[in-house]
């Protein structure tokens, strides 16, 4: 019994015209049997691929492989909503934790207002200046 030899860098695929494929069938069928090697079949005269001779363990049906997409596409459904909701939910946990401390900011401003007269000490006429924007929310 053959074993697949091992190959770490795998060779890009040759392209073969349909002529000489025909005539080299067999030999590319045990290439890819034995070596895992991709041969590209063109039409005699183009370039452009038509066929490929692949190993069988390569080789997907449309089937599998529109199955295969359905799946990812479920998976990745899923996780997009699982990401959506995480953030919304994160979102909503900022915004609760800014209006805490914004009403936290509102009574330290409320106690220093009936400690200190507003306006008489220039250091906390900056300070409320810089925190004039959460105040206001």
């Amino acid at each position: 019994m053959a074993v697949p030899a091992l190959t770490p860098h795998p060779d890009p695929p040759r392209s073969v015209p349909l002529r000489e494929a025909r005539t080299r069938f067999s030999q590319l069928v045990a290439l890819a049997e034995l070596t895992d090697a991709v041969t590209v079949v063109t039409r005699d005269g183009d370039h452009r691929p038509v066929a490929a001779i692949v190993p069988a363990a390569a080789a997907r049906s449309g089937a599998q492989a529109r199955a295969d997409a359905d799946r990812l596409a479920t998976v990745t459904a899923g996780w997009a909503r699982r990401l959506d909701e995480q953030h919304r939910r994160s979102s909503q946990r900022h915004a609760a934790e800014l209006g805490a401390v914004r009403a936290a900011l509102a009574e330290v401003w409320a106690e220093l207002d009936r400690r200190v007269v507003p306006g008489s000490d220039p250091a906390l006429a900056r300070l409320r200046a810089a925190h004039a924007d959460l105040l206001a929310g």
